[in-house]
């Protein structure tokens, strides 16, 4: 029995290990793509890219500003004694990031970016933005994204808010940056992504509800893949 014991406290210890190695690296890692998007910013840009608003009208950036906040977060609560009320108040905070921002918001800027990017590239990010922005940093931004997100899911339970809950946080954050698109195009007369250009103001309601709906569907996978790999575990962790 004390063999099993000091087996499993030893595997629990080593995933501690991997997973603050996990989220100090993923933080450096959004901090270093956000800290060259700020270069960028500075830079002779095609125009439209960052003006009115600048990086903050694309969902791309506002995903990233989110991936980062969380594994920042994530990273300062590993650190912590385990079981004192400031690491308790993290992993609170980090739980409700996760599930119902930094999960759905990194897979719906994954999903729809590159399905867009196979129909018409020129709808989502034009070939011009290439000379800026090197591949290497479009994958970053649009594609490591998932197996980062991934990563977590494997490494690391949380605690999801009711389904309700979570819908109606996920409905009011979708009004916003709806709400923020549609003033960026009344003010310039430019919308943040060529794509909206194309509906009918019945047409971006649909797209709109449509997004909403689709982020809805990630938000109850990432509750469906947290269920599925530590129920067990967080079931035994709630009784004890």
């Amino acid at each position: 029995m004390k063999t099993q014991s000091s087996c499993r406290s030893s595997r629990a210890a080593d995933m501690q290990g991997v997973m603050k190695i996990f989220h100090i690296t993923a933080f450096i890692w959004y901090a270093f793509i956000m800290q060259c998007l700020y270069i960028k910013e500075g830079e002779s840009l095609p125009p439209g890219i960052f003006e009115y608003g600048g990086p903050w009208k694309y969902l791309t950036f506002l995903n990233l500003l989110v991936q980062v906040t969380f594994f920042g977060l994530a990273a300062v609560a590993d650190l912590q004694p385990s079981g004192k009320y400031l690491e308790n108040s993290l992993r609170q905070s980090t739980d409700f990031l996760f599930s119902v921002f930094a999960f759905p918001m990194g897979m719906l800027v994954v999903l729809f970016f590159w399905s867009i990017f196979a129909y018409d590239r020129q709808l989502v990010y034009p070939e011009a933005m290439d000379t800026f922005f090197p591949p290497w940093m479009n994958h970053a931004m649009h594609t490591l994204v998932l197996p980062i997100l991934l990563g977590e899911v494997l490494l690391q339970p949380h605690v999801y808010p009711k389904t309700r809950n979570g819908i109606a946080l996920l409905g009011i954050a979708g009004m916003a940056y709806f709400t923020w698109v549609m003033w960026v195009y009344l003010n310039v007369g430019m919308w943040v992504y060529p794509l909206l250009g194309l509906f009918s103001n019945s047409g971006l309601i649909g797209f709109f509800l449509f997004t909403l709906f689709v982020s809805v569907l990630l938000f109850l996978l990432g509750k469906g893949l947290n269920l599925c790999i530590w129920g067990k575990t967080m079931l035994r962790a709630k009784s004890t």
